[in-house]
């Protein structure tokens, strides 16, 4: 079953280049995990400190693999960090 991850962060002005690097690293590394289809971020119109990711994965497994993959645990606690807060998942069928 196709999943859709969806990933909510909200960002301050004066993060949005560190944090655009360590997304850029992220998304390399997504590219080449298992399972992965597809991805796309949007910014939200009314509240312009806030951003969506929504990702498209072959099963719920490949996304678990990729939820704990050292790499990818090690980007997002840095993004955690700018952020000042966790980011936010939630995971729909498709």
């Amino acid at each position: 079953m196709t999943v859709k991850i969806f990933i909510k962060r909200k960002v301050q002005q004066e993060n949005i280049l560190k944090l655009t690097v360590l997304l850029k690293r992220l998304r390399t590394l997504t590219l080449e995990q298992e399972g992965y289809i597809s991805g796309e971020t949007l910014g939200r119109i009314d509240k312009k400190d806030e951003c969506m990711v929504i990702s498209s994965w072959r099963s719920v497994e490949d996304w678990n693999r990729w939820v704990n993959n050292p790499k990818r645990i090690e980007i997002q606690t840095e993004i955690d960090n700018i952020l000042g807060e966790e980011t936010e998942y939630a995971m729909y069928s498709a």
